[in-house]
């Protein structure tokens, strides 16, 4: 049994069985990677993948319970890698950070200020993706860390931590109607186009949330990953904006009027999420410090130690 075995069986699942792109990733043969998966199957002395002809089809029952071992082996050699890079002190790295828009956008740039001017010889990559992506770039082992409003609190396969809370604001044209109310409602505003984010962006589901128990259906015009855009619209006068409380700046947004809508909407949570069982280094930890002081190493330590020694749920 070797690693190269053990990556070929967890390659073969994260690329649907499909030998070529497997060999594409670990840079080697479809002969070589047949072989590696043939000759972990012959000592263990069982079929991990079903079969059609040459062809992998899918998971047979023990494969299913051999590729979570085999996950688990591959993030502990990670993880001895890690704690080797550590404790020798090595303050050289890679920290890649999975994040939305408006996370890097908004509520990051002053934490990666602070981070690169600790931490110069670590090479940080901020991968902005959906929450759905960032959970699987996490799951992979392809993100170290994970920041987000959705998908990430809710993952078995995480361990999460929440960061902060945050509203959705409303941002209207100076001459719109809305402005000469005082408290405007949720009728009020769904007189009007509106314009806000993508779905499964941003709080997008508590917004949605809040109209349906009113019994309201907006008109719903526009959408976007990006507040710039919903701004960008919104000051067109082409509808009313509904955007996060942080995107919206005074100063650079002098051509929109900001409207509190914390009567309208629940408040959302940004959590930050790691991968179960994973092991962080010194700088990792320091990132998310530096995001969430509240989240302190040992804090986050003892909760990835916890979670590590509990079976995983079901999905």
């Amino acid at each position: 049994m070797n690693f190269q075995q053990l990556r070929s069986i967890r390659e073969a699942v994260r690329r649907q069985f499909n030998l070529t792109e497997v060999a594409n990733a670990l840079y080697t043969s479809q002969p070589g990677v047949s072989r590696q998966i043939r000759e972990l199957e012959e000592e263990l002395g069982v079929e991990i993948f079903e079969r059609y002809g040459k062809r992998l089809t899918g998971l047979t029952e023990p494969g299913r319970e051999i590729v979570r071992i085999v996950e688990r082996l591959l993030l502990e050699a990670e993880n001895l890698r890690q704690a080797g890079d550590e404790f020798a002190g090595r303050h050289t790295g890679r920290l890649t950070v999975a994040t939305t828009h408006t996370q890097a956008r908004y509520a990051l740039p002053k934490v990666v200020q602070s981070f690169r001017r600790e931490y110069p010889h670590v090479t940080l990559a901020l991968q902005e993706a959906s929450p759905s992506h960032i959970v699987e770039l996490l799951l992979t082992g392809q993100a170290d860390i994970g920041i987000a409003t959705e998908a990430v609190a809710n993952e078995a396969g995480l361990t999460s931590f929440e960061a902060y809370s945050w509203q959705h604001v409303l941002v209207v044209s100076p001459e719109h109607p809305l402005t000469r109310l005082p408290e405007p409602t949720l009728e009020d505003i769904a007189n009007f186009p509106i314009i806000t984010y993508d779905a499964g962006f941003t709080g997008r589901r508590k917004i949605d949330g809040a109209f349906a128990e009113a019994g309201l259906q907006p008109e719903i015009v526009l959408t976007a990953m990006d507040a710039d855009v919903i701004k960008t619209y919104a000051e067109l006068d082409l509808g009313v904006g509904i955007i996060a409380s942080m995107a919206y700046d005074a100063r650079k947004d002098a051509g929109l009027v900001r409207i509190s809508a914390d009567h309208l909407f629940e408040p959302n949570t940004t959590s930050v999420a790691v991968r179960r069982g994973a092991y962080l280094r010194g700088y990792a930890h320091a990132f998310i410090n530096m995001f969430a002081p509240h989240l302190s190493r040992d804090t986050v330590s003892t909760a990835l130690a916890e979670s590590a020694n509990r079976p995983a749920l079901a999905a």
